[in-house]
């Protein structure tokens, strides 16, 4: 049983189209109207189906005006952390301090080479990964008006100024799954953002989490320090249908509370695109799971010593 005691957040995993990119921004606009604290897109630059992801998300910074914003997860092979890391500094700037930043080593290699990124191994990947967080870290801490010296393998920042700092603390959502890639984000993430559908259940969280918070105190740090959120999809029906998050809003409501309060997750991001859905978490489940998390916790003492 875990909980680390973080605010929950709800938000939206909307696809980003190019055949509509008028709906894309209503859901977006949507998720924001429904109450919904996050709104994020899937990074592939290599779809041209695909609006590009940085692009969609400007646009729809400039069309809401409180929802968090961020990619599910950039796409690192083809977006080096250098630039990214004053992209995001810009666009939360910009946006007024609502930019997080889901991370990912990357995958469908074939596709990231055909467009000029360079294909790593796994292992590969995850030591790239753990340049990058350190590159945009450094970028993002003017505290010291000298300059980044990160000589690295796969990403380097050999005399590179630093700055813009980010309106706020953004955090660095790692997208994991296998060990390697757990024990980085134990290590330097604020985050863990996976996808349940990746997951064989909560048994599989519980491993992952453990192997987390291991990492994370082989660090120095507390394990409470990196945020669980999770991708989640559903269908609401009007009778339970057997399945997780597949039936009506009171049972969403409990198994939502269930994956916080018992195996950590504080941030549900509901996949797909129906309007619906997305109306129903922000303005009904997600008020309701608040509540019914918030009464648990008082009942077993439990702090929440780590805001949203």
């Amino acid at each position: 049983m875990t909980d680390y005691g973080h605010d929950l957040l709800f938000g939206s995993f909307i696809t980003p189209s190019n055949a509509a990119p008028e709906r894309v921004v209503a859901l977006a606009q949507l998720s924001e109207q429904a109450g919904l604290d996050l709104v994020t897109f899937q990074d592939h630059p290599y779809q041209p189906s695909f609006l590009d992801t940085w692009t969609l998300l400007s646009w729809v910074a400039a069309r809401t005006e409180r929802i968090r914003l961020a990619p599910n997860v950039a796409n690192l092979p083809l977006r080096p952390p250098a630039v990214l890391a004053r992209s995001v500094a810009s666009l939360d700037l910009l946006s007024g301090g609502r930019v997080e930043l889901g991370l990912g080593s990357g995958a469908f290699w074939d596709a990231i080479e055909a467009m000029g990124g360079t294909r790593l191994t796994p292992g590969q990947g995850v030591d790239a990964l753990s340049e990058a967080i350190d590159v945009i870290r450094a970028l993002w801490d003017t505290g010291e008006r000298s300059r980044v010296d990160l000589p690295g393998t796969h990403w380097s920042a050999v005399g590179a100024k630093r700055g813009p700092a980010p309106a706020h603390p953004v955090g660095i959502w790692v997208g994991a799954y296998k060990p390697r890639m757990l024990r980085l984000t134990g290590e330097k993430g604020d985050g863990w953002l996976p996808s349940l559908s990746y997951l064989g259940g909560a048994g599989d969280l519980d491993g992952a989490n453990a192997r987390i918070d291991d990492a994370a105190a082989g660090a120095g740090r507390e394990p409470g320090a990196v945020r669980r959120l999770l991708n989640v999809g559903g269908q609401l029906t009007s009778r339970p249908t057997g399945s997780l998050l597949a039936g009506p809003p009171e049972q969403w409501v409990e198994e939502l509370a269930t994956l916080a309060l018992e195996h950590g997750t504080s941030g549900f991001i509901v996949t797909g695109d129906d309007p619906t859905v997305l109306a129903t978490v922000g303005q009904e489940i997600a008020p309701a799971v608040r509540e019914l998390v918030a009464a648990e916790r008082t009942t077993r003492g439990t702090t929440t010593g780590f805001p949203a």
